[in-house]
């Protein structure tokens, strides 16, 4: 394993005279497409450690959701043409003559996902579901299953950084607390398909939140912008504790000027008439879309939780830099690149790469050996992450 730590010559993200960043919250498609693939990937791995001791292979990755079509109306409207999920990619059907409910697992899983997760929508009803899962390749499950410790099962790489800039951490929280059930059962006209797009020019921070009001709990055009305001009052009164010097929030900005044709729903998406989505589309692992920090294209939601470095890498990566940050001084910033060769042990990636960052922009002997040995500590607790991503005990999207 080759292992590199460099001086980060950058400017924090945070310093840095622009920034963007941008959170794709709950309710929206491609979220519910992450969502649902990372919860039939935690249903499958359940049943194969519950029936078999172990974590079979499959990687349930590929989701997409067809939009449906409604008639959105104020005081309440209808879905005429339901939500289409489908759920495709490879997982083990059958193993010592107990055949596992690949089918029943998907089907039933997302409607209780929708039930647990939505307030405006009927997951019998607004839903349908499509599971296409198939049977593994057999040279895939054959690797799976090789040797004593998981063998990558891809060519891959994973990428993380610590810590968030203040910018990242107000996009975020303000999705969270849009979505939080405290805020559903004050202000249930809010959706949970809500987007948050903010950009940072020096101190000055312009907010867009794009956000899919319930029409049943919406009189009519004076009411909504009401509410349209209310939601943008309550963005407002976040940023106060934000440390920006400015922070200007506009609440769904497509809105017409006069007229009906604003952002309502009957479901509180836009999956059901107005967008798809795709797994892997939107957030990252750590919930963000950061376009000024490392960033890859991997999917992780839905990956096997065992051999797929393309989900243990991207989590694993933000882990080491996270505890980095946070065990060895004076560093300040960290970004962490993983690689993985196919077939290679997954403890044992063929590069990582170690960027930090510390006031003084030396590496001293010391801060390189202690950041090294927390990547090393990491990778010989590949195994434990992976019953954290099988136990679900935090979210990937």
């Amino acid at each position: 394993m080759a292992l590199i730590t460099e001086a980060m010559t950058e400017p924090a993200a945070g310093n840095r005279s622009v920034e963007v960043v941008e959170r794709k919250g709950l309710g929206h498609p491609d979220t519910i497409c992450d969502a649902l693939a990372e919860n039939l990937s935690r249903a499958l791995s359940r049943f194969y450690r519950d029936r078999f001791g172990f974590v079979a292979h499959h990687n349930v990755d590929k989701a997409l959701l067809v939009g449906g079509v409604s008639r959105s109306r104020f005081g309440g409207g209808t879905v005429e043409t339901p939500i289409e999920i489908i759920l495709c990619g490879r997982a083990t059907h059958a193993h010592g003559g107990v055949e596992v409910p690949v089918e029943a697992l998907a089907i039933e899983g997302t409607r209780q996902w929708f039930r647990d997760n939505f307030h405006a929508l009927d997951a019998d009803r607004d839903v349908t579901v499509r599971c296409l899962v198939r049977p593994g390749s057999a040279g895939l499950v054959d690797l799976f299953g090789r040797g004593a410790g998981a063998l990558a099962n891809d060519t891959s790489c994973g990428v993380g950084f610590a810590p968030l800039s203040p910018l990242e951490q107000f996009v975020l929280a303000t999705e969270r607390g849009l979505n939080a059930p405290s805020s559903r059962i004050d202000r249930p006209e809010i959706g949970e398909d809500i987007k948050v797009m903010g950009i940072r020019r020096g101190g000055a921070v312009d907010l867009t939140v794009a956000c899919a009001f319930v029409d049943r709990f919406v009189a009519d055009r004076s009411d909504y912008d009401a509410r349209k305001a209310a939601v943008a009052g309550i963005v407002g009164a976040r940023s106060a504790a934000s440390g920006f010097a400015s922070v200007e929030v506009a609440v769904n900005t497509g809105d017409p000027p006069e007229g009906d044709n604003v952002y309502i729903t009957v479901t509180g998406t836009s999956a059901e008439a107005g967008d798809d989505g795709e797994v892997g589309r939107g957030n990252r692992a750590n919930g963000l879309i950061t376009p000024f920090r490392p960033m890859t294209m991997e999917a992780v939601a839905g990956k096997n939780p065992v051999s797929h470095v393309g989900k243990l890498y991207n989590v694993m990566a933000h882990r080491i830099a996270a505890r980095i940050v946070a065990e060895v001084t004076p560093v300040s910033d960290a970004s962490v690149c993983l690689v993985a060769r196919i077939g290679a042990p997954v403890a044992e990636p063929g590069l990582v790469a170690l960027r930090l960052a510390t006031p003084g922009g030396e590496l001293p002997p010391k801060v390189c050996r202690d950041a090294e040995a927390v990547a090393h500590d990491a990778l010989a607790a590949t195994e434990a992450l992976s019953q954290e991503l099988v136990d679900g005990t935090f979210p990937l999207w």
